[in-house]
């Protein structure tokens, strides 16, 4: 066992503690991974809210980076001293949605939980990472390798959002709407994710990329990542802008990277005929949403649900640190602060006041 200081949340809607807790050696197919970063997630603030329930104490945690310390028996491909990117998508390889190519949605039962308080108590490992602490032990599919030019090129602050945000805001667009050039897109909520949903319909070819948003400033920032317009969505009608921006059109896809019903309950009214309503925000549970079927069915619009943008992230974390490489990627810009692990509330607090694109704790 490793002693190890992590940020542990052992009451919903309270202030996370850092403790010093016992972190057990990797086992067979297992990797351990000294972190350099770590960013906090709005899934992250949510777990720790109670909003999706849960056991506690846990530590959170999901989107993060670092180099491996030790490898479990029957690991392959990777050794101490690689830099890595460390995500929650842990596949078996063998159930039905891992046969199928969507691993995101893996049916395999978690393993034991690596981490324990000092006084021998259970402590669980939020979202398959526990990542809020100076080190993890996952499973050897939950990391993607950075070659050696790569990992000397890209700050590691940057390369944990591989993890999650720039993953899902692009994947959404990519793989889960499979937008095509030439298309129209909308994003409602320009935050970290939404973002890299721009970043990805502007990759993906997209001819108006619209963000929409209650804040001017993240309009702003969302024309600097690739949007060719910005509505407010304080605008009384915001659709009808859209609408006039697309020349009577609608967007061909719309992605809603926040957890508020009511832009679920809006979202719809952007589409064209045969539009898709991508939904990657996560409100909490017991939320809901209302829609006209009528409407969807006669002009033949969909509703999309996407996890972690339905990524393969053996294939799409290299495909991104390629474009980063080439210039065409935005990653160094997202990273809006850097914290130290005792200054973790303080960088969850000036999350939830909007403001961040990503803050990172940096080890």
């Amino acid at each position: 066992m490793t002693r190890i200081k992590a940020a542990i949340c052992r009451a919903f809607n309270a202030p996370l503690t850092i403790e010093e807790v016992e972190l057990a050696p990797p086992g067979p197919g297992e990797v351990e991974v000294a972190l350099d970063a770590v960013a906090i997630c709005g899934s992250d603030i949510s777990y720790a809210e109670g909003a999706w329930g849960g056991d506690l104490p846990a530590v959170f945690g999901h989107e993060a980076a670092g180099r491996i310390s030790a490898v479990g028996g029957g690991v392959r491909g990777l050794a101490p001293g690689d830099a890595v990117v460390v995500t929650m998508i842990r596949s078996c390889g063998t159930c039905p949605s891992c046969r199928t190519g969507r691993p995101v949605y893996c049916t395999s039962p978690p393993r034991t939980a690596p981490l324990t308080l000092t006084d021998g108590g259970a402590l669980a490992q939020g979202l398959n990472c526990g990542a809020f602490a100076e080190a993890v032990v996952v499973d050897h599919s939950q990391v993607v390798r950075l070659a050696p030019e790569a990992a000397q090129a890209l700050p590691m602050e940057a390369a944990c959002l591989l993890a999650c945000s720039v993953m899902t805001g692009i994947g959404a667009v990519v793989n889960t709407a499979g937008l095509r050039p030439g298309q129209n897109a909308v994003v409602i909520g320009a935050g970290g994710v939404g973002l890299n949903a721009i970043q990805g319909a502007r990759i993906a070819g997209a001819a108006r990329i619209i963000a929409i948003d209650t804040q001017p400033d993240k309009l702003d920032a969302a024309l600097e990542f690739g949007a060719t317009h910005g509505v407010l969505a304080s605008d009384p009608a915001p659709w009808k802008q859209v609408r006039a921006l697309t020349g009577g059109q609608g967007a061909d896809a719309v992605f809603v990277t926040i957890g508020a019903t009511r832009a679920y309950d809006q979202a719809p009214r952007y589409l064209a005929r045969g539009g898709r309503l991508i939904m990657v925000g996560m409100p909490h549970s017991g939320d809901t949403a209302s829609y006209e079927p009528v409407i969807l069915a006669a002009t033949g619009q969909g509703l999309v649900g996407t996890l972690m943008g339905d990524a393969i992230i053996s294939q799409d974390i290299p495909w991104m640190v390629e474009l980063y490489s080439q210039g065409r990627l935005k990653l160094d810009e997202l990273v809006s602060g850097r914290w130290r692990l005792d200054q973790i509330n303080e960088a969850i607090a000036d999350t939830k006041a909007g403001h961040a694109r990503r803050n990172v704790v940096v080890f």
